[in-house]
């Protein structure tokens, strides 16, 4: 061996330039087999385009060992309207309604095998990151929700017979909090007492993700338990805007009659503005549409909302 190889030692200037070549050699290789790997995919998808099937393209090619897989941005598999909902499609305007004009509509087009829910859908000009603007309120439909509710009160013991007696479904301490950490969720809203929101607090990771969480703005935290089970089994429901500040909220089934819808919307309409926030100096609401579960959206006409005009 050279005298140069051993440990530490440099090459002369007249060694490092052919290594120096070999180096750029390996770089050229490694991007041209890349480019060429690229160029297959390509020509085998292109391929799969044309013939439809990926296999077919693959039989011309025995020795192909490349498999490529098409990205789901590129799939389409979007259902495409029903035949039903084309046909109700065809008979919706493309123009603002008023209110009571839509309501009519859609409880005529309402074809679904259940009885189909009101939904109202409200864009607001509020930003809910802001805490002024953050919009958590309840409204009383008077009319009702068209809908059975279960209420559950977790209390004491010793008044849990009481609050039976004034309306609640399911009412206790130990049992009820057994049955929420075992995931048995018997009814549909859940209030309390100011007392028990240390227990309350244990059972977050369980309520929250369900929606069922008690909370004062949503008035289920309440030192008058009877009356606020009243106004829950009369159609009392929490008003709140989304992370984009819209608002969805059901307010009656289409077997309602006209007025006791038109009725129940004005409730929510009433109980919004009144909780319009104090610095919001421009228009405050963006656009309303009103929709059935299984229907299409109609959009109201907003200068006629505004001005409470609905017919």
């Amino acid at each position: 061996l050279s005298p140069l190889a051993h440990k530490g030692a440099h090459l002369p200037p007249s060694l490092e330039i052919p290594m120096m070549h070999q180096r750029q050699n390996r770089n050229l290789g490694a991007i041209l087999s890349l480019v060429a790997l690229v160029s297959i995919a390509l020509v085998a998808y292109t391929s799969t385009r044309t013939e439809g099937n990926l296999g077919a393209s693959l039989a011309v090619r025995p020795n192909f060992a490349l498999r490529t897989v098409i990205p789901n941005c590129m799939q389409t598999n979007a259902r495409k309207p029903s035949k039903r909902f084309r046909e109700i499609q065809e008979k919706v305007e493309k123009r603002p309604y008023k209110t009571k004009e839509a309501i009519s509509l859609l409880k005529q087009l309402a074809s679904a095998k259940f009885v189909e829910t009101m939904e109202l859908h409200a864009d607001l000009n509020i930003d809910p990151r802001k805490a002024t603007q953050n919009l958590r309120t309840t409204v009383v439909l008077p009319k009702g929700t068209g809908k059975t509710v279960k209420v559950a009160v977790l209390c004491k013991d010793e008044v849990a017979k009481d609050y039976m007696s004034a309306g609640a479904d399911v009412a206790g301490f130990q049992d009820l909090i057994d049955d929420i950490n075992k995931g048995d969720l018997n009814f549909d809203r859940l209030i309390t007492t100011p007392d028990m929101m240390p227990q309350i607090a244990k059972l977050g990771r369980v309520l929250g993700p369900k929606g069922l969480m008690p909370s004062i703005k949503s008035g289920t935290v309440t030192t008058d338990v009877p009356s606020t089970l009243q106004e829950i089994k009369a159609g009392r429901v929490e008003l709140r805007a989304d992370k984009k500040g819209v608002v969805h909220l059901p307010f009656g089934k289409v077997n309602f009659d006209e007025e006791a819808l038109l009725e129940n919307f004005r409730a929510i309409q009433d109980v919004i503005d009144a909780n319009k926030p104090s610095d919001i100096k421009k228009q405050y609401w963006n656009s309303v549409y009103m929709s059935t579960s299984m229907g299409p959206g109609l959009q109201l006409d907003l200068q006629a909302l505004n001005a409470k005009e609905y017919e």
